[in-house]
Formats: structure tokens, sequence, C-alpha cells
């Protein structure tokens, strides 16, 4: 009876741990529903999206947030933004990265190649902090799987986490508060019902229409911008996403034949026997 009682009381903390998603969330909206073309179990990325993502990331995300885990070479991998190779090297070339020391033992500047990391804008935390107003502008590389839109295991179950679609939201989900909420402002702070750790956040809203040029000719709104950062956000958190769901389908497919040989065995073997 002792043990049955500890099984019990150990599922119910199983539940309630489960939960802590859905009531941390408290008053934080859901995400908004985006169809990403990544999504799904056939689902893959858009190149040209990812290479989107990526100049937004680059021209308006990357003056306040790092991204430590990704090097431009990964800009050219397959399944990724597959820029092509000259223009990896230009964009690692833009940057003068930290190297030494040298032969007199001192440190020295250089410009980036394709096997430096993606080039941090604060040298450390503190100068991060001292630039915004105390606040710590988080890495990005993995964000879309740091982060969930979606809560409850039902929820997650059918429609995944949510990563991406929470980064959306949060992009696109600034507004004005009601004059309750106004009350409690903090000073320096925008409004978003989106943002885990809300209502308010500390980063100003950084996306505008026309902000910047895609070189596509795709029509730079804000909501596109979101969309396209988005999916490059979630690629760099999951840069073998694809290779991940191609060998999925033939394990799975393997898997199909061989209970059907299986099948066809057993059924030859006991045909003459009877049951």
């Amino acid at each position: 009876m002792k043990t049955l009682s500890k099984l019990i009381a150990a599922a119910g903390i199983a539940v309630i741990a489960a939960a802590g998603p859905v009531m941390a969330a408290g008053d934080v909206k859901p995400a908004k529903d985006v169809d990403f073309s990544f999504e799904g179990p056939f689902g893959t990325f858009d190149r040209g999206q990812l290479q989107r993502g990526y100049q937004v990331f680059t021209e308006v995300c990357a003056s306040c947030h790092s991204m430590d885990l990704l090097a431009y070479r990964n800009l050219g991998d397959p399944g990724g933004p597959e820029f092509p190779e000259a223009q990896v090297k230009a964009f690692a070339a833009s940057v003068e990265v930290a190297d030494g020391p040298n032969d007199e033992g001192e440190m020295f500047e250089r410009p980036g190649i394709p096997a430096d990391r993606i080039q941090a804008p604060f040298a450390n935390e503190k100068a991060a902090r001292a630039a915004n107003d105390g606040a710590y502008p988080p890495d990005l590389t993995l964000m879309a799987k740091a982060r969930a839109g979606y809560h409850g295991i039902i929820t997650q179950l059918i429609k995944g986490s949510g990563g991406p679609e929470y980064i959306y939201s949060v992009l696109t989900g600034y507004q004005e508060p009601d004059a309750h909420a106004a009350e409690d402002a903090p000073e320096g702070k925008s409004y978003n019902p989106y943002f885990e750790a809300g209502p308010w956040i500390s980063m100003a809203p950084p996306l505008s229409d026309d902000q910047v040029e895609y070189s596509d000719g795709t029509a730079a709104t804000a909501d596109q911008m979101a969309k396209d950062v988005s999916a490059f956000l979630m690629w760099a958190a999951e840069p073998k996403m694809e290779d991940r769901k191609s060998l999925g389908l033939r394990v799975l497919i393997f898997l199909l034949i061989l209970g059907f040989l299986v099948y066809l065995t057993k059924k030859k073997i006991w045909r003459d026997v009877e049951h």
C-alpha cells in the first residue's frame, strides 16, 4: 500500500511539473499561429526565407544580440540558407576578428574567415548591459528551441513547442497597454503581452516597414521580416532538421517493409500447422 501511495504521489508531482509552463504563463498570450514551410513531418526550409532572415538578423538584431554557436561557414551548409561560397567568405571578411598572439606576443585583429563564429556585438556581458540600460540581450542561436509558444502537453504534441511562433509573436506583439496596465508601466519598457516574462519588455519594437531592402524583391513589411527572421532562428537552433526528417522517413519505410516481410515469413512457416 505504501508503495502504491508513493507511486500516486510521484505521478501527481509529475503532472504538476508538466503543467508548470501553463501556470507560469499566467496572463501571457499564446503565440500567434503562423504557417511555416518547415513544420510537419515533411516540411523543409524555404532557402529564400532563410536568406532574408539572415539579412534581418544582420541589419537589425545583430546590433544587440549574438549568435555564438553559429559560424559563417554554416550559412553555406546544405539544408540551411545555402549562400554561395564566395558570399559566405564576403560575410566573414566584413568583420574584424581578434586573434593572436602574434610572434611578438601581442593580440591583433584580422578580417574574418568562414570558420569564425558570427561576430558578437559586445565583448562581454557587462559591456552588453552597459549599452542596454542594464538589460542583457540573450544569445539567439538556440532561442527558437529555448522558448515555447504553445503550452500544455497535448497542445505541444499536436502543434510542437512553437518556438518560431513565439519569436514572431513577440516581434509583432507590441501594443499600447490599457489604462490599468499603464499605471504600473516601468520606465523605459514596452508593453508586449506575448513576452514570456512580460508583459513589459526592455527591447523597444525592433521592426518597422521597409527597414531593410530585400534583394529578391520581397516587400519588407514588419510582418514579413518577423516571419523571415523567426524561420532563420529556427534553422539556427536545429540546422540538421531536414536530415533528421529524411532519415526518419527512410527508417519508417524500412520498418514497414521489414514488418511486411516478417509477416509473410510467419505465414509461410506456420501455414501447415494447425492452430
